[in-house]
């Protein structure tokens, strides 16, 4: 299998000795090729992630630990001012050796789900992309909030809650229903 060496998210753990029980620990900064996270809040293209790894040495391959630090940024979903959010998760992953996938390959059954969550080693490399993907959506709010307490947009006019007078109100009918409004059987009490 030929492997993106380029690729910012490719390790190379050729240190490691293959004796199980043998780590190593190292400091990473990987910058991102595209933005990571959910739609209202991603850490953005282009910005760095602190990765703190150790690999370790099992019989079934390389063990990695590790923790990941970023900013992610975004839009509150009440009211669409911008928000940040630090991202501080660990994670861990087994990379299984290549001879497995081999085996696995000669005997997968079709829909076999579970051997597709497997990882597996490329020669020395390991692919560091899904942990920490998995590991920065698993950390991010599904709805991000500017303020646990933001009441949102006015549905009226749009304008922020926050800054309209207390008596904001507005009147008349909505006007997807004005089509409606001489319909036969239907009145407004």
């Amino acid at each position: 299998m030929k492997i993106n060496t380029n690729s910012p998210f490719f390790f190379n753990a050729h240190d490691l000795p293959r004796r199980a029980g043998e780590f190593r620990e190292y400091s990473l900064t990987i910058t991102l090729p595209e933005a990571m996270g959910i739609p209202m809040l991603s850490v953005p293209k282009n910005e760095n992630l602190a990765v703190e790894l150790r690999i370790t040495s099992v019989d079934e391959g390389i063990f990695v630990s590790g923790q990941v630090s970023a900013r992610a940024h975004g839009e509150c979903t009440r009211c669409l001012d911008p928000v940040e959010f630090e991202i501080d998760q660990m994670f861990n992953q087994l990379y299984e050796y290549e001879e497995k996938a081999e085996r696995i390959k000669k005997n997968a059954k079709p829909d076999d789900e579970e051997d597709e969550e497997i990882l597996f080693l490329t020669g020395d490399f390991i692919n560091l992309e899904i942990p920490l993907r998995d590991a920065i959506v698993l950390a991010l709010p599904s709805n991000p909030l500017c303020d646990e307490e933001c009441a949102g947009l006015c549905s009226g006019c749009g304008e922020k809650w926050a800054i309209l007078p207390a008596d904001h109100s507005h009147q008349g009918t909505d006007p997807r229903w004005s089509g409606l409004a001489n319909w036969p059987g239907l009145t407004r009490e």
